[in-house]
Parts: C-alpha cells; sequence; structure tokens
C-alpha cells in the first residue's frame, strides 16, 4: 500500500508498504481522509522518537472484520490509545494512561497517513452518513478540547484565556464558548483571530493580554514560550491548562507557580461521543480551519505546507 513514512526527521511517500495485520478483536479500515496536526510535525523534531507512519486524525471505511462483521462498510473515526485492558491502570479506570498502550502513529502503532490502519473494535466510532468526511476528520482534535471540560469545571462566571489562534486553540474556543465564560483568545494572526471574532469570541494580541486576572489558562500554542504567557494570565490560585505537545524542554518557572498556588493539568486525548454530536449539529466550526486538501501523490508537499508558520489545517486524501 501506499503511505507516509517517518523516518530521521523526514517524511517521504512509500508506494511499497506492507498491508497491516489485523490482531484479535481488531478491523482494517480503509483510510479516506486524515489531518495533519501539530503533533505530526513535532514527531519529525523528536517527540516520542517515533519511526513508521504518522497521523492519527482520521475517518474512514471498515474494510475487513474477520470477528466483527457489523462493521464491515461503515463509515468510522478512531480513538488513538490502543490499551490492554488488564493493568493496574486499565482496572482503575485511567485506560487512556494504560501501562502498555500503544498510540496510533504516534507511539509503537502504525498511524493513517496510509491508504489503510488497523485498530480493534472498542476503538470505534460510527459516523453518520449525513456528515461529510471534511467534518468527521475533526472528530479526534475536537475531542482533546472537550478533554478540559472532563477535567475541570467552567461555567458563566470564569475568566478564561486561551493562549494560541491555530488549530487546536481554535477548537478549543469554540468549545468553551458554549459553556458562557468570559472568554478570550490570544493569538498572533489577524486573519484567525477575525474568524474567532466572526464567531462571537473576544480576542486580542499577547501586549492586550491583562495580568493575574484569568482563572483558567489554556495553552495551545504549541511552542514553549506559550507557557510563560498563559502562566501570566492566571490570577493567585488559578488553573493552567497544557494542551501543547512539542519535543525539548521548556523553561518554567516553578517558584511563581509555588507561590501564587497555582494548579498545572496536562490535557490530551478527550471524548469522541460527544465530539460527534457537536460536529453533527454544526455547533462547531470546522470549514474555516481548512488551509489546503492534498492528494496522496502530494503527502510530502502536504507537511511541507502543514509546517509553515500561520498553517492551519491540512488534509491528506488516502483514498
Amino acid at each position: 500500500m501506499r503511505g507516509v513514512w517517518l523516518e530521521d526527521g523526514t517524511f517521504r511517500l512509500d508506494h511499497d508498504l506492507p498491508l497491516p495485520t489485523t490482531a484479535p478483536h481488531e478491523v482494517l479500515i480503509r483510510v479516506s481522509l486524515a489531518g495533519i496536526c501539530g503533533t505530526d510535525l513535532e514527531l519529525a523534531r523528536g517527540y516520542a522518537s517515533f519511526r513508521g507512519i504518522p497521523g492519527h486524525e482520521f475517518v474512514g471505511r471498515v474494510a475487513s472484520a474477520p470477528e466483527h462483521e457489523e462493521w464491515m462498510g461503515r463509515r468510522v473515526v478512531g480513538e488513538i490509545n490502543v490499551t490492554c485492558g488488564r493493568c493496574g491502570t486499565c482496572r482503575a479506570g485511567r485506560r487512556t494512561h494504560c501501562d502498555h498502550r500503544t498510540v496510533l502513529g504516534i507511539s509503537g502503532r502504525q498511524g493513517a497517513f496510509a491508504e489503510y490502519v488497523t485498530l480493534p473494535v472498542e476503538n470505534l466510532h460510527h459516523v453518520p452518513d449525513t456528515m461529510p468526511d471534511d467534518v468527521a476528520v475533526f472528530t479526534e482534535p475536537l475531542a482533546a478540547a472537550l478533554q478540559i471540560q472532563e477535567q475541570i469545571t467552567i461555567d458563566s462566571t470564569d475568566r478564561v484565556v486561551v493562549i494560541g489562534d491555530g488549530r487546536l486553540g481554535t477548537l478549543v474556543a469554540q468549545t468553551l464558548a458554549l459553556t458562557g465564560c468570559r472568554l478570550l483568545v490570544i493569538g498572533r494572526h489577524p486573519a484567525k483571530l477575525e474568524v474567532l471574532r466572526q464567531l462571537g469570541i473576544a480576542t486580542g494580541l499577547a501586549a492586550d493580554l491583562p495580568e493575574r486576572t484569568a482563572d483558567v489558562a489554556v495553552e495551545c500554542t504549541g511552542n514553549p514560550t506559550g507557557f510563560g504567557v498563559a502562566r501570566r494570565a492566571l490570577r493567585p490560585c488559578g488553573t493552567l491548562v497544557l494542551k501543547s505537545t512539542y519535543h525539548g524542554p521548556a523553561h518554567v518557572d516553578l517558584s511563581r507557580i509555588v507561590v501564587d498556588e497555582m494548579t498545572v493539568i496536562g490535557s490530551r486525548c478527550g471524548p469522541f461521543t460527544p465530539a460527534l454530536a457537536l460536529l453533527a449539529r454544526g455547533d462547531i466550526d470546522v470549514a474555516s480551519l481548512v488551509d489546503a486538501r492534498y492528494p496522496m501523490a502530494a503527502a510530502v508537499q502536504a507537511f511541507e505546507h502543514a509546517a509553515r508558520p500561520g498553517t492551519r489545517k491540512v488534509l491528506l486524501e488516502a483514498d
């Protein structure tokens, strides 16, 4: 099969990759469309020491389901953590942190930037027939945005700042706006901020950010400097939510966190069911996030485009 192979920091298109084989209770999925995200680009910089087929945002159709014929032909998206279900972490209900997990296109499992991918049946979610692929492909990043509200309660009285106007920051902002909170998005790109303003979301530049006033700050820049901006926005005893993943260390003033008694929360994968529901109702605008769409034959150019500063979502047609 054709697919994208990442090795030594370089993406290349390979026309002779082995077709993946299914383990027990897994299905083979023919990928229709996949999205390039910031984590994929960080993999090329050394994050997670990944070598293989990247990609974890996808929509496709089940092509083979030896033990689960009821899934044959169904259009699906898939949760990216494949867990053992037996370790102490799984039994404690923290399955996305399974001691033995593999992560689609990130750690120990080949990803979705290829014609076919495999996942366990328990990871699959059916996509409504009325939902276009261009919308369904945003299920995974939207679920990641919704994870914030799984971890902390946000209501209309909270002052919330989102740092970052990129792909994830825009989705996080839209999900938080549904709570009615006093929301402000800080970014660097006037065109991206204008999209948010048209959705009724207040925006500003870093120079406009009031310091030590936010109850919650969410860091979505994908850059270590975003941590400092988010921390300065928080009032004492505020909550800092970290959504970015990147290769390399970040400079952190731990003393300031201690003195201000801040709560710091890491946040990553989230719930697919409510994400699909929001997309089905049209409550989240994802069309404005798509900057380009490339065929598999132009996969290398797609990644070059995605890496340009200011680029939002680049989609890759696998089928």
